[in-house]
C-alpha cells in the first residue's frame, strides 16, 4: 500500500511539473490572482467571480470567489453556468470556418447568395427624429461573409448601437414582430431566420468593408450556417464543436437538470447587490420561453471549463487532444489581422464600465480580437497575436500563443463600474517569467 501511495505521489509530481513546463508561467505566484480578486470583492466592486488560467494542455488554476446569489447567499463554484453573450461569436465564427474548409461557402461570397433579402443593401443618409422616417443611398457593394465575420459589414447592433438613429430604426422594426425588440436574448416563438430576413432591408452605417462597426453580423452568419448545413444552429454546434470538444455544459437553452447552476445577473442598489432585471428583455431567457431562437452573436451559456476546451484548439494548431477540429493552416489564418487600413474603429459607448478607445486594440481576425504589433505599447494584454473578447454580462477570455497562456474570468453583472477583467489579464501576464516554476 505504501509503495502504491509513493508511486501515486511521484506520478502527480511529474504531472504537475509537466503542466508548469508547458508555459513560461510562474505558478508559485498564483496567490497574486487571489489577492486581486479578493480586493475587488472587499471594495464592493464585484460580488464575486470564477477565474481560470491554463495552457494548451492543462488547467493550472481554477477558483471561485464571492457571492453568487444575495437572496440565497450561495457562493460561486467552479462549475457554475454563465450567460456568455458575445463570447458566442467566436464559436459561430468557427462554425462558419468549418463550412469554408469543406468548400461549402467562400469567405468572400456575398451574403445575398445565401440570404437573398440582403440584395441591394442601403446606407442611412438622413434620419428624421420627429416622425422616425429616414432616407438611404445605395451601398457601393454587397456584404461578404468575411465582412460579417470581422464586423465591417456596416450592419448595426439594435439595442446597444452607438448611433441613436440606427438604434431607433432597428427598435421600431423589431417592435412589429418581437415583444421586447431585443435580438440577442429572445424568449419568443420566433426563429433567427425569420428575424434576419426582416432586418436585412434596414440601412447600414456605411459601405461594407469601409469601417469597423460592431453589429449583428454573427447572428446573420448563424442563420447562414442553418441554411448551408440544413441543421438548426444548436444541432450544428453540438455535432461540429461541442461534442468533439467535450463542451458538455454549453447550450442555447439549459436542460432542466442544470437550471440551478445558472448564475443570476446582479447589479448594485444603494451599495447592495441585487438581482438585475431589464424591461428590454427576459433576463432568464436560457431557461424560459419558446426556446427556438438561436442567436449566433450572443445566445449561448457555458462554463469556464467548456470555454477553456474551445480556446485550446487555437494554441494547438487546430487540434483538441487527438482530434483535428480545424486545420493547422486554417488556424494560422484566424490569427491574421483582417482590418489593415481601417482606421475608423467604432466602439460602443456604454454608460458605465466600457473600455476606452485608447486602450482597446484595433486588430480583428476571423473569429476574435487580435493584439497587433502596434498595440503592444498599451501593455498588459499579452504578446502580438494574443486573441481576446468578452460578453455583455462581463465574461471575458484571452489566449496568448507565444507564452502559451489562456485566461478566463466570468462574472454576471450589469450597470456597474468594473475593470477587474482588464486587471486580471494584466496580473496573469505579470506572472510570465523566464525562469518559470
Amino acid at each position: 500500500m505504501k509503495s502504491l501511495i509513493k508511486l501515486s505521489f511521484f506520478f502527480l509530481l511529474i504531472v504537475a511539473c509537466s503542466n508548469q513546463q508547458n508555459s513560461n508561467f510562474n505558478t508559485t505566484r498564483l496567490n497574486e490572482i487571489d489577492t486581486l480578486i479578493y480586493s475587488f470583492i472587499k471594495d464592493n466592486k464585484i460580488p464575486g467571480a470564477v477565474v481560470l488560467v491554463g495552457n494548451n494542455k492543462n488547467i493550472l488554476y481554477h477558483k471561485a470567489f464571492g457571492l453568487k446569489n444575495p437572496i440565497t447567499n450561495e457562493k460561486y463554484v467552479n462549475n457554475d453556468i454563465f450567460r456568455i453573450a458575445s463570447m458566442t461569436k467566436a464559436i459561430t465564427s468557427i462554425g462558419v470556418i468549418k463550412l469554408w474548409e469543406k468548400g461549402e461557402i467562400g469567405l468572400d461570397d456575398p451574403i445575398e447568395k445565401y440570404i437573398p433579402e440582403f440584395k441591394n443593401v442601403q446606407i442611412l443618409d438622413s434620419y428624421y427624429k420627429k416622425d422616425t422616417t429616414y432616407s438611404t443611398i445605395k451601398a457601393s457593394k454587397s456584404i461578404t461573409i468575411r465582412e460579417l465575420l470581422t464586423h465591417t459589414s456596416g450592419i448595426g447592433y439594435d439595442f446597444i448601437d452607438g448611433n441613436p438613429s440606427i438604434k431607433s430604426i432597428y427598435h421600431k422594426e423589431k417592435q412589429k414582430f418581437m415583444k421586447y425588440g431585443v435580438l440577442c436574448f429572445c424568449d419568443q416563438d420566433i426563429t433567427i431566420g425569420e428575424t434576419i430576413t426582416k432586418l436585412a432591408k434596414l440601412p447600414l452605417h456605411h459601405n461594407p468593408g469601409e469601417k469597423y462597426t460592431y453589429g449583428i453580423g454573427l447572428d446573420v452568419l448563424g442563420y447562414l450556417i442553418e441554411i448551408v448545413s440544413g441543421k438548426t444552429l444548436d444541432k450544428y454546434f453540438y455535432d461540429e464543436i461541442f461534442s468533439p470538444l467535450e463542451m458538455v455544459d454549453t447550450h442555447f437553452y439549459l436542460p432542466e437538470n442544470k437550471y440551478n447552476r445558472l448564475v443570476p445577473v446582479l447589479t448594485k442598489e444603494d451599495k447592495e447587490w441585487v438581482i438585475f432585471e431589464d424591461e428590454r428583455f427576459n433576463i432568464n431567457y436560457p431557461i424560459e420561453g419558446a426556446k427556438k431562437f438561436f442567436a449566433g452573436g450572443c445566445g449561448l451559456s457555458s462554463t469556464l471549463n467548456d470555454y477553456y476546451n474551445f480556446l485550446t484548439i487555437f494554441l494547438n494548431d487546430g487540434k483538441y487532444k487527438n482530434k483535428q477540429i480545424i486545420s493547422k493552416k486554417t488556424n494560422e489564418l484566424l490569427f491574421q489581422n483582417q482590418l489593415p487600413g481601417i482606421e475608423n474603429f467604432y466602439l460602443l459607448n456604454y454608460d458605465k464600465g466600457n473600455l476606452k478607445s485608447e486602450s482597446f486594440p484595433l486588430g480583428h481576425g476571423l473569429a476574435f480580437g487580435i493584439i497587433r504589433e502596434e498595440d503592444l505599447r498599451i501593455g498588459g494584454r499579452g504578446s502580438k497575436g494574443t486573441l481576446y473578447w468578452g460578453g455583455y454580462y462581463n465574461t471575458s477570455y484571452f489566449a496568448d500563443p507565444k507564452e502559451n497562456i489562456i485566461g478566463l474570468i466570468f462574472k454576471q453583472t450589469q450597470n456597474i463600474e468594473d475593470n477587474s477583467s482588464e486587471l486580471f489579464q494584466r496580473s496573469v501576464f505579470n506572472l510570465v517569467s523566464s525562469d518559470a516554476n
